[in-house]
């Protein structure tokens, strides 16, 4: 890591943009397998595969979030 201080304020943004990535598809994939488990009367199928798909989503754009604050890191 280099030895350039960062302002608090910073890493406030970091993890709120974290926070925020993985909630809000999270959610999303939640009610959107809920919505096609019961559009199709599959149950669990779809919330499932909804939770999966969006914490995949969630994790791969905090990556990129990070990546963006720390490039040279």
């Amino acid at each position: 890591m280099r030895d350039k201080q960062r302002h608090p304020l910073q890493a406030m943004a970091l993890m709120s943009g974290i926070l925020s990535h993985l909630v809000g598809s999270v959610l999303i994939g939640v009610f959107a397998g809920r919505w096609l488990d019961g559009y199709f009367h599959t149950v669990p199928l779809f919330l499932i595969i909804g939770l999966l798909l969006g914490l995949s989503a969630g994790v791969y754009g905090m990556l990129k979030l990070v990546r963006h604050y720390f490039p040279g890191d």
